[in-house]
């Protein structure tokens, strides 16, 4: 029973084969095995890529599945039209197109199992990349708000040196007064004095200046951090939002893309092991001597042919036949048949009189 599925896999016609050998039946048999595991493997492929673009198994088998029998049947298609020739080159010419679409479809079938199979590495280089472009993000999302907050905060230290000048200011004027009242400086005359009581009055004005500007500055400097605050809340915000993007960035082009940044050694061997698989019944079509099996294809083939060709001569010389006999019945007619020759001709004319008499009217309806 497993025997005749994979002779019906080959592509071969099992009638004939059930006249050949064993030997002739296992040949086809392993070619048939080799079609059947083969479009397996392009199910499990193409059901793993599709399941890492879709996220849910039932639309990653169901795909799978139809492209695993479309694998089958374009292999069986190759293998079944392969025939042997006398020549090899001629079998090779036949088969060219052949392997450069077996070679197609070796490339489809190895690349999502490459990128199962090195799926740990791919992973770790989806999280360099994904680190890369959470940095790039913030910087790129920065940009938008630094010059703001930069502006904002170079607004803060001005306020602040206004502050830091004016406490500079009040500090010299408690100096030059007190220095006053003990006579170091200024007038020299120990006391509190008219002069003494002119810089304290200078003093304490210049004191309560620099207690409003602090008040008036530390609400500026208020307002203007809740604005760097707010700022900065809205680029956390924007970078919060961007980031599942670049958490998801992991699908099936990124995972190739990664797999082309891995060495390619491993890869390669697999794609050959794959391309070995996929050619294999090709060359072994092309390079096996002409077996039992080709021998009777070849003559029910020719048969038919044989068979075809007669009978479009029969058909031809038929037709030719037909053809003189009815030349020779006309010709006939027309030199005895005086009477149907005057009954055409009269027909004839009236057809003409009554063209004639049709374009008449139309010619007068357009004159009108």
């Amino acid at each position: 029973m497993l025997k005749k599925f994979f002779i019906l896999c080959s592509g071969s016609d099992s009638d004939i084969l059930d006249t050949c050998s064993n030997g002739e039946q296992n040949k086809y048999a392993g070619i048939g095995a080799t079609v059947f595991f083969t479009a397996v493997m392009a199910f499990i492929a193409s059901s793993y890529a599709l399941y890492t673009v879709f996220d849910n198994p039932f639309i990653a088998i169901g795909f799978g599945l139809i492209w695993g029998l479309l694998i089958f049947n374009l292999d069986r298609f190759i293998v079944s039209t392969i025939k042997k020739r006398n020549q090899v080159l001629d079998e090779f010419i036949q088969a060219f197109p052949r392997i450069i679409l077996a070679i197609i479809i070796a490339i489809v079938i190895s690349k999502p199992l490459e990128l199962k199979i090195f799926e740990k590495e791919i992973n770790q280089v989806l999280l360099e990349q994904k680190n890369e472009l959470t940095l790039a993000n913030k910087e790129q999302i920065a940009k938008q708000y630094n010059p703001n907050i930069n502006n904002l905060s170079n607004e803060i230290t001005a306020l602040q040196q206004q502050i830091t000048t004016k406490e500079a200011e009040v500090n010299a004027l408690y100096n030059i007064y007190i220095t006053e009242a003990e006579g170091t400086a200024g007038t020299k005359l120990l006391g509190k004095g008219p002069v003494y009581q002119e810089k304290r009055d200078k003093h304490d004005a210049s004191l309560t200046e620099l207690e409003q500007l602090k008040i008036d500055n530390k609400a500026k400097i208020a307002t203007l951090e809740a604005q760097i605050a707010e700022l900065g809340t809205n680029l956390n915000s924007k970078i919060e939002a961007s980031q599942p993007i670049i958490d998801g960035f992991d699908g099936l082009m990124a995972r190739v893309n990664a797999l082309n940044k891995l060495p390619l050694l491993p890869s390669l061997f697999i794609f050959l092991l794959f391309l070995a698989i996929e050619t294999s019944p090709i060359f072994a079509k092309i390079l096996s001597p002409k077996s039992e099996y080709d021998f009777k294809l070849e003559d029910s083939e020719s048969a038919l042919n044989t068979w075809v060709d007669r009978n479009v001569k029969e058909r031809n010389a038929l037709l030719q036949t037909d053809i003189n006999l009815n030349n020779k019945i006309y010709n006939d007619i027309a030199e005895e048949e005086e009477e149907l020759y005057n009954y055409k001709r009269k027909k004839a004319r009236e057809l003409m009189q009554l063209q004639a008499d049709a374009f008449f009217e139309k010619q007068q309806k357009i004159l009108k």
